[in-house]
């Protein structure tokens, strides 16, 4: 099971954040995201919200850096690891404008984008935004179509598309909480993203998939870590979610201050590696 890293500064969900977080800017980012790099931590997140309504701020945070201009300016400073949205609300983008724009971003980050997608889950947004939220499902089956036939294409419909991804097979993992999210997963993607289940329903939902080999299973381990502080809890996290069939936990850490975070990285990637 290897480690991903719910990147710190660029969401600030209560509860999920350290208050050095909020008021942490680009310096802090690059050097998490560099201590992850070295590491041999597996990727780094950023979600998209375009606008969370007040109302639901207190849950959900209010901070959500954009993920096409934080993961290309991440690619630049860093060498290895990899690029993942998580999620794109397919229902907000046409899917060749997702092509270009995170193809561009594939090409400058060496190969490294992953784009994790999903149907939505804040109708007041689509409203916002002039999107379908009642037909959002059947939009993110159809955009995953497209997406999947023009990615890492030069040439669509008569039209020049340059640059363009480095493969033309892109690693899309799908975020969701039903089994129909798992489904789409398994039909159109390379891994599953689930938010909000339980360990009985995890276990249900993925003992009925068909899923193909390399399929991805990306789990959260929930709270904030403390692998220095509690690396016996750290521990039983960590084997919960490979128990419950994780390939990759994505985490997040407890620090001080950014330097601590850092140190955090390193305690948990040492416990990581000796389960």
């Amino acid at each position: 099971m290897r480690l991903g890293l719910s990147t710190p500064i660029v969401t600030a969900q209560p509860g999920l954040v350290n208050e050095w977080e909020l008021t942490a800017g680009p310096d802090e980012l690059v050097r998490v995201a560099q201590a992850a790099d070295d590491l041999g931590y597996d990727h780094l997140t950023c979600s998209e919200h375009v606008g969370v309504p007040a109302a639901d701020a207190a849950e959900r945070g209010g901070v959500y850096w954009d993920p096409l201009a934080t993961l290309s300016f991440l690619a630049a400073h860093t060498r290895r690891i990899r690029l993942a949205t998580s999620v794109l609300v397919l229902g907000y983008h046409q899917p060749l404008a997702i092509a270009k724009r995170y193809g561009t971003l594939d090409v400058l980050s060496g190969g490294r984008l992953v784009l994790g997608v999903g149907v939505g889950s804040l109708a007041p947004e689509f409203d916002l935004l002039g999107a379908d939220w009642a037909g959002r499902g059947a939009v993110a089956d159809e955009r995953l179509v497209q997406l999947r036939a023009w990615w890492g294409r030069g040439s669509v419909d008569g039209f020049t598309v340059e640059p363009h991804a480095t493969s033309t097979t892109p690693t899309i993992w799908v975020g969701g909480r039903t089994r129909r999210s798992l489904r789409r997963a398994v039909e159109f993607g390379a891994g599953w993203v689930p938010f909000g289940l339980g360990g009985a329903q995890l276990r249900e939902f993925l003992a009925a998939a068909e899923a193909p080999p390399g399929f991805e299973v990306l789990l959260s381990p929930g709270p904030l870590l403390d692998p220095a502080g509690d690396a016996d809890g750290v521990r039983s996290r960590l084997a919960r979610l490979r128990d419950l069939g994780a390939t990759v936990a994505v985490c997040k850490v407890a620090g001080d201050d950014v330097a601590h975070y850092c140190d955090q990285l390193a305690a948990l990637h040492e416990i990581a590696e000796a389960l």
